[in-house]
């Protein structure tokens, strides 16, 4: 199911969408983005800004107040100067009438409230530059109430909650879908860079959606060491978690964990293991009869590549190519426990011819080379036990890839790609299954 991000309005995005086989939509999600939700950096901001908006309002009330008693009074004073100036001049006009005390006591009166007339006038400013900035707040706090009313007009809690219950509607939609046949491949999207130009890394497709533990294997043989991270954030961070010393060396980086286990090829034979991380111990092993190990019939890069292990919505395959099917891919489905093939498919493709190759709901699809230019060539159906030539490029970004392998539940290709960890987005064409389908 492919992921595309687009902006019809800024803040929200298309979760996921399905078309039926006239190309109309059938099950579309479009949510807000997290960032929007109670808990983002973006919408505090805002509450913090109007909380800080709202607390000015309320001190320049208390300043204003203050301000207007203190120009009232001053006011007075004003008046109070005005008529003591008037006296003043009454007194100078017949002070010869009057005692040399008394005058002087009137003079120094005056003098003293002389400093008060540039405080009255600066009163008289400070009252017009609060009224005006009384005036912007206003103006200020209206704005920030619309821009809060138009990308809050829930509640935000009650939003997150939605997005969930959509969220929870999507992958019950998503269960409704039945197998899908690979249309595009976009990307990839770096994940990290480290270890050897050949190698591999996976998560279990089988595992619960709050279990996302990657695995990691550096280097293609001579190897029998698999780190354990808990998450792709531990991953990027190489928090590693566990390790696990393998009782036999890896051959190849065509390695699956499906189901709690790892599926790999035994170093300098056809023997599939199977190797249990919870009890840390083989559960089984079987030949792959007929199969070319050891760089007999490798993909195109080598590496002892010869047998190659996935799994898909289906269940567990092996990829191989045998002398009696004259080097061609033969693929065989195999019992998970017992590791026995239950049925094989002999196809007509070369196997040193193939860059990689992935299963996706029980088809083969083959990579044309592993360097630039590549791009998914043929596809082999066990359903139909047919085959067809396609044209489906993908973005080769770091020009060596060493291992491709599709994740059902991720619906996503894990990559090795010359020391770098990459993802590629899949779309597949769904047919909606109904209650009257058998």
């Amino acid at each position: 199911m492919e992921l595309t991000q687009i902006s019809p309005k800024e803040g929200w995005q298309v979760y996921s969408s399905a078309q039926d086989p006239d190309g109309r939509c059938i099950c579309t999600v479009v949510a807000p983005e997290q960032n929007l939700c109670s808990r983002d950096a973006k919408s505090r901001q805002l509450r913090q800004l109007l909380e800080k908006v709202q607390n000015m309002s309320q001190s320049i009330e208390v300043l204003n107040l203050r301000t207007q008693r203190d120009f009232q009074y001053v006011l007075k004073m004003e008046t109070q100067m005005k008529g003591l100036k008037a006296k003043f001049r009454q007194i100078e006009d017949d002070r010869k009438t009057l005692m040399t005390k008394h005058f002087q006591e009137l003079k120094e009166k005056m003098d003293e409230l002389l400093p008060l007339i540039p405080v009255l006038e600066q009163y008289k400013t400070d009252a017009k530059l609060i009224t005006q900035f009384k005036e912007e707040i206003r103006n200020l706090s209206a704005v920030l109430t619309g821009i809060q009313e138009e990308i809050g007009a829930y509640d935000y809690e009650e939003l997150h909650q939605r997005v969930l219950s959509l969220e929870t509607r999507l992958r019950d939609c998503m269960k409704k879908l039945t197998c899908g046949k690979l249309m595009k491949i976009t990307g990839p999207i770096t994940i990290k860079t480290s270890g050897t130009r050949f190698g591999a890394w996976m998560t279990d497709p089988l595992a619960s959606e709050k279990n996302n533990r990657v695995w990691y294997m550096d280097s293609y043989t001579n190897n029998k060491i698999v780190r354990e991270y808990k998450s792709i954030a531990d991953f990027v961070s190489g928090a590693e978690s566990r390790t696990y010393n393998l009782p036999f060396k890896w051959a190849g980086t065509n390695h699956v964990v499906y189901n709690g286990s790892l599926y790999f090829n035994k170093y300098q034979s056809n023997i599939i293991i199977k190797y249990s991380f919870d009890m840390g111990r083989v559960l089984a092993q079987r030949s792959l009869e007929y199969a070319g190990f050891h760089n007999v019939y490798p993909y195109t890069w080598g590496g002892f590549s010869d047998i190659d292990l996935m799994a898909d919505e289906i269940g567990l395959w092996a990829v191989y190519a045998t002398n009696q099917n004259a080097g061609n891919i033969v693929i065989s489905q195999l019992n998970q426990d017992t590791l026995e093939v239950m049925k094989s498919w002999s196809t007509g493709y070369p196997k040193r011819s193939a860059g990689e190759s992935f299963m996706i709901c029980g088809t083969l699809y083959v990579t044309n080379s592993h360097l630039t230019g590549a791009k998914v060539y043929y596809s082999y159906s066990t359903k139909t036990s047919t085959y067809e030539y396609t044209d489906i490029p993908f973005h080769n970004q770091y020009f060596h890839i060493s291992m491709l392998d599709y994740n059902a539940r991720d619906r996503a290709l894990y990559a090795w790609n010359n020391g770098h960890q990459v993802l590629f987005n899949v779309t597949l064409f769904h047919i909606i299954k109904t209650e009257d389908d058998t």
